[in-house]
């Protein structure tokens, strides 16, 4: 029998974000990892604090982009990589009234230090009315992320490469196989939905659909671009572009309608021709107020949720990783905003 502080299900965002949390606090645990893809897994990786549909900014955009940039530093002090990408987004404006509301929201307090005053003009796309500088906006190297976490967690004795069984936990002592745990988090996203202890928590899913494409004409800058959905470079001369949000059609299969509305949106503003490479899907936990879930189970006071993340995942999971963790360690309650009792 192995004790642990922490049994952690899932290897999403959330679940990385915390064991992250754990390294740094010197407590034994082990990541239980399916291997399948991930709605984060697949995400973009955009690091946003503007919602650039209305230009607006959310609850705690400001510390949540600090305290990423500080977890990120902490991260790469032991996988020696840094996975932050310095890739502005650059919102193309579809009329003089968008820049008319981007400048009268960037004399607002909470959006000054986002919304840059100064328009830029691209030279390699349409933007007839140039583009708006989301500042502090970057991108997250996914597929580093996720490939370096693991594979160090996995060196380390940390990672469990296998699905998770709910019917071999024995409540009554803590154990699940040869595990003895104090803790138990369960930080599956959509994957909630079969666990018999957290399957009624308030999470939605919402299908989201992206391309990757060969470009015939490539983009000089490193940026992101953002009309409908967001287009950034990846390795193999691939460009991202996506993401779309569906709540009705939740079949686990490629919907044409959606990479249709992907090719419809990218010719708007490129007006050169590209070919798709690839079709990817996934499933966000959403949730109704926009806001994670977080907390413990009514009935069974060692197992947690971490869940709901949604479109922020990467801003969500980093800054209420260490909330969550100070809430099982040094019970400091949980913001209501978050707190899994406040619905």
């Amino acid at each position: 029998m192995k004790n642990v502080d922490y049994i952690i299900v899932g290897d999403g965002y959330a679940a990385l974000f915390f064991a992250h949390q754990l390294l740094l606090n010197n407590k034994s645990f082990v990541v239980f990892s399916e291997g399948k893809k991930s709605a984060s897994q697949i995400s973009a990786g955009i690091i946003n604090p503007v919602v650039l549909k209305k230009f607006t900014t959310f609850w705690l955009a400001q510390q949540q982009i600090d305290f990423l940039k500080k977890t990120l530093k902490e991260i790469e002090s032991y996988t020696g990589e840094n996975y932050l990408i310095e890739s502005p987004i650059h919102r193309i404006f579809h009329d003089e009234n968008e820049q008319k509301l981007w400048l009268k929201k960037s004399a607002n307090d909470d959006l000054k230090n986002f919304l840059d005053e100064k328009f830029d003009h691209l030279n390699s796309v349409k933007n007839d009315f140039h583009t708006g500088k989301v500042n502090q906006s970057a991108r997250l190297n996914v597929k580093g992320f996720f490939d370096g976490l693991l594979s160090y967690l996995e060196n380390n004795e940390n990672l469990i490469r296998e699905k998770f069984d709910y019917s071999l936990i024995d409540t009554s002592n803590s154990r699940y196989k040869d595990f003895s745990f104090k803790n138990i988090l369960f930080c599956e996203g959509m994957g909630v939905k079969e666990n018999p202890y957290f399957s009624d928590i308030s999470v939605n899913p919402n299908k989201g659909h992206h391309i990757r494409i060969k470009l015939s004409q490539l983009i000089p800058e490193n940026i992101t671009i953002k009309k409908k959905h967001f287009l950034f470079p990846l390795e193999n001369d691939l460009h991202f572009y996506g993401g779309t949000y569906d709540r009705e059609q939740l079949h686990h299969e490629i919907d044409n309608s959606a990479v249709e509305q992907l090719q419809k949106g990218l010719s708007e503003f490129y007006p050169y021709d590209f070919e798709i490479k690839e079709i990817h899907f996934g499933f966000r936990p959403t949730v109704k107020d926009r806001r994670p879930i977080l907390g413990r189970h009514s009935g069974y006071t060692n197992f947690y949720v971490f869940n709901g993340l949604g479109a922020r995942g990467i801003l969500n999971g980093c800054y209420f990783s260490k909330t969550l963790f100070d809430f099982i360690e040094d019970n400091m309650p949980l913001p209501q905003e978050i707190s899994i009792e406040r619905f």
